[in-house]
């Protein structure tokens, strides 16, 4: 990792976080090829046995490992994460998956919008409509797009895509956010409600046959349906209110 960044540079500084469990066939391409467009990586072991471990300590790019003695959840690993790119003075965390779905060639046109906009979040945008996207993952897509419309009033073609750039410094719902798959939903609402800026770019996906996903599809489905339910409810009470006083007062 590079030195601390003086606080009174102005200078966007990013990081790759890239989360990860039981990913061995797909995670050293992914840490190789976001290398070649980003310097900085830092890779969260949420708890692998499938020896990870091993593949990190002999990785030919560096990388910063932070580990987790047991699967605590994607949530989980993207706070380590972000706590770790925060203590390295870095001002963005640029998240991607680890099972090879994403192309890290893509980074260069999300980190050009967030040069342009640093104080916004940056958001993948995959197809949906993609040919091999599982049917499951393009149901639960549809499903939460819907229901982030319903409780922020954005449209945002992706909010399920793990390949975004967070403004760490304007980052919302980080405290309260779930451990697991769904957190990533959550910090998109919250951001929404705070007046962030959610700057959707158009990315390739894949999914290659070594894929492990972690993603199941009935009991995540319902985990995504029970915090839709309480999303919904808060922005009654919350969201909608804060967003129509933040407009009022423009």
């Amino acid at each position: 990792m590079r030195p601390k960044a003086d606080k009174t540079v102005a200078e966007p500084r990013f990081c790759a976080v890239i989360p990860t469990y039981n990913n061995a066939g797909t995670l050293m391409d992914v840490v190789r090829r976001t290398h070649a467009q980003l310097d900085d990586i830092v890779v969260v072991d949420d708890g692998s046995t499938d020896g990870t471990a091993a593949l990190l300590a002999a990785s030919p790019v560096p990388v910063a490992v932070v580990r987790c003695g047991r699967n605590r959840g994607k949530g989980h690993a993207l706070r380590e994460g972000f706590r770790r790119a925060r203590a390295e003075g870095f001002t963005h965390a640029v998240t991607i998956d680890a099972d090879g779905q994403h192309y890290p060639e893509d980074l260069p046109r999300l980190l050009a919008a967030a040069r342009e906009d640093p104080a916004a979040l940056i958001v993948g945008s995959r197809p949906l409509d993609h040919a091999n996207m599982p049917r499951g993952n393009t149901f639960a897509n549809r499903f939460s797009n819907f229901w982030f419309r319903v409780q922020t009033g954005i449209d945002l073609p992706d909010t399920q895509t793990g390949l975004r750039i967070y403004p760490l410094a304007g980052l919302r719902g980080e405290r309260w956010m779930t451990s697991r798959y769904e957190a990533e939903l959550e910090l998109l609402v919250a951001s929404a409600w705070a007046g962030v800026r959610l700057r959707p770019v158009t990315v390739r996906v894949d999914y290659p046959e070594d894929r492990v996903s972690h993603f199941r599809p009935t009991l995540d489905f319902l985990r995504i349906s029970l915090l839709n339910t309480l999303l919904c409810l808060l922005a009654v009470v919350y969201g909608w209110p804060r967003t129509l006083l933040r407009k009022l007062l423009r």
